[in-house]
């Protein structure tokens, strides 16, 4: 089959080409101004993410953080607690017969009183006494003489009070007994 092109049809045929080029070409750069926007936003939203998932794992270790304190708070709670209520135990029943206590004496005035002679000991050596001191019993030199001394004192339920453990020797008067 022949067909024969006027140049009228051509020109028309021209023109109808330019004009969907010129559209084409107007449609690339809209789809590119399009793309480019999509991967700006895609950039930005994933930017945010991993800031977000930056945050969330540091605010994660400082939960977990914050969790072992206070599991360690409440541990530390619970044993006071116990010892509290040990303590109201032994404050509520009062002292027994024959039990003791030790007073911490420094020159012969008391410093402190204590449950054991171990606690007494020991917090001379807060006060600069030597820790491996090796301590002996005072005999009847006078208290005042020494710098510390442990002195013992025995619940005695017929008196309801404390007494020395073992009395000082009477002092005699004028050479009389």
């Amino acid at each position: 089959m022949i067909r024969i092109v006027t140049r009228a049809r051509l020109a028309r045929l021209e023109d109808a080409a330019r004009t969907a080029t010129e559209q084409a070409r107007q449609t690339d750069v809209a789809a590119n101004e399009a793309f480019g926007r999509h991967v700006r936003k895609l950039y930005a939203v994933t930017d945010r993410a991993e800031r977000a998932e930056a945050t969330t794992t540091e605010v994660g270790a400082l939960l977990s953080h914050a969790v072992e304190e206070l599991s360690a708070a409440q541990q530390e709670l619970l044993l006071k607690d116990i010892k509290i209520r040990r303590l109201r135990e032994e404050l509520s029943r009062g002292p027994v017969e024959g039990e003791t206590l030790t007073v911490l004496m420094h020159h012969g005035e008391p410093h402190a009183v204590y449950a054991s002679r171990d606690d007494a000991h020991a917090d001379t050596a807060t006060h600069g006494f030597p820790a491996d001191h090796v301590w002996k019993p005072c005999g009847e030199r006078p208290a005042w003489l020494s710098t510390w001394r442990c002195e013992a004192f025995i619940y005695n339920a017929a008196s309801n009070g404390f007494h020395r453990a073992y009395p000082p020797v009477p002092k005699t008067l004028g050479g009389a007994a």
